[in-house]
């Protein structure tokens, strides 16, 4: 039997594909947007990056609401969802589970932790210890543990939402570029303006609201969506206006890498179909850029943050 060939051809999406996909993306985002006022366009950002397969890292001051809009796409999407609190006395055991011995089967059980739900809010992830910080990489990367020498699945979906506190607060281990780096985007949520502000003030309970959010979709659509993100279409000028990014950021003290380009280009492709087209455009590398070379630009020059950096890089790159 012949070996398959390495390229294999990619069955573009259709326009109905296409649609009905932008169809129950805006019905998650509306759904989220009842809890989470005057915060559209990050929420939409936030389920880009759950379609790219991607991870979401979230830095702002406490109290904007990153624990609800994260507790509130969870349940719209219907999924599992758990919370782990990160502090400097947590273990990676009490993140990824442990082996206890059992002595009716004389032999030691794996017991699963919080890691183990398709929805997984990191809070605070830079109060935890570097070690602890750590023990996301595997699971975050590969989608499994491995405990005692056994590797354990993760449940499909798996999408880990982290929120950072700021590193000028007491207490913080910054995040290593390794670990930045396992992430897809990074966002901030921050004050609601003064309308949205005043809706919140006047009307229900925000957690009575989140316990009514009713699922717009659920595990099995959310996956059909992801597959369908990875086979919008990139044309070859696309990718060239992709590498001129790529090249600009490199002249910089500490450039993107092959895989931030390849982390661009999901997230690009995301976007393209959550705005019901078969193919990505330049528009779609710009509105996802920020987010997603924000934090791997922040220590590319002195006295420039990445998100600048990031912003200056997409308005100075023409493009092809």
């Amino acid at each position: 039997m012949s070996a398959k060939p390495l390229d294999q051809p990619i069955h573009l999406p259709s326009a109905e594909e296409t649609q009905h996909a932008r169809a129950l993306t805006e019905a998650l985002v509306a759904k989220v947007g009842g809890i989470i006022l005057g915060k559209d366009d990050t929420i939409r950002l936030a389920v880009a990056c759950l379609l790219a397969r991607g991870h979401l890292l979230f830095e702002d001051v406490p109290g904007v609401g990153k624990t609800m809009l994260s507790q509130a796409l969870a349940q719209a999407l219907g999924l599992q969802f758990r919370r782990v609190q990160f502090t400097s006395d947590l273990l990676p055991a009490d993140v990824l589970g442990a082996s206890v011995y059992d002595r009716d089967r004389a032999a030691f059980v794996f017991h699963p932790g919080p890691i183990f739900a398709q929805v997984l809010l990191t809070d605070e992830i830079n109060r935890g210890t570097p070690k602890t910080q750590s023990a996301l990489l595997e699971a975050m990367e590969e989608g499994r543990v491995t405990a005692d020498g056994t590797t354990y699945p993760l449940p499909s979906p798996f999408f880990v939402i982290a929120t950072q506190n700021p590193l000028t607060q007491i207490g913080t281990f910054p995040l290593p570029e390794s670990q930045l780096d396992r992430f897809l985007m990074r966002l901030e949520l921050g004050i609601p303006d003064r309308a949205a502000e005043r809706t919140m003030l006047e009307g229900a309970d925000r957690r009575e609201m989140l316990h009514a959010l009713e699922p717009a979709m659920g595990a099995g659509q959310l996956l059909a969506l992801q597959a369908l993100a990875r086979r919008i279409h990139t044309a070859p000028a696309l990718l060239d206006y992709l590498q001129d990014l790529l090249a600009g950021s490199r002249q910089l003290a500490h450039g993107l890498s092959p895989r931030a380009g390849l982390a661009v280009l999901s997230a690009a492709r995301a976007w393209a179909l959550m705005q019901g087209r078969p193919m990505v455009i330049p528009e779609d590398v710009q509105a996802v850029g920020v987010a997603v070379m924000g934090h791997r630009l922040d220590h590319a020059e002195n006295g420039v943050s990445g998100t600048e950096a990031a912003a200056h890089l997409l308005h100075n790159t023409p493009v092809v």
